[in-house]
């Protein structure tokens, strides 16, 4: 991370921590006062645009729970599959064999 990129991150950190909208021209200003020379005004109108209307402190509270939610629904869909699986397997093991018919009779690629 550059220091540009950590620069305006914690300007946002410093911000949301005041209760303060994020906006470019505040970020700016932290970043002047902090005496940081070489950020260029784009990462500032992007934190601001990324962090616009978010609360910067929920998304820090809640940086690992959002993994919970989606994994019920997948292994709800995992047991449902389950049911057909044995079929597929018929399936599979049939192929199997065609195929090892081809290698009994001598045939090979590199014969």
């Amino acid at each position: 991370m550059s220091n540009a990129e950590l620069a305006a991150s914690y300007a946002a950190l410093i911000l949301a921590d005041d209760g303060v909208d994020i906006t470019a021209d505040k970020l700016q200003t932290l970043i002047k006062a902090a005496k940081v020379d070489d950020i260029e005004p784009i990462w500032t109108t992007l934190f601001a645009k990324a962090l616009d209307g978010k609360d910067v402190k929920d998304l820090l509270l809640n940086v690992g729970s959002g993994g919970g939610a989606a994994a019920a629904p997948a292994a709800a869909g995992g047991a449902a599959a389950s049911g057909a699986a044995p079929a597929e397997e018929k399936k599979e093991e049939k192929e199997a064999e065609k195929e090892e018919s081809d290698e009994d009779m001598g045939f090979g690629l590199f014969d």
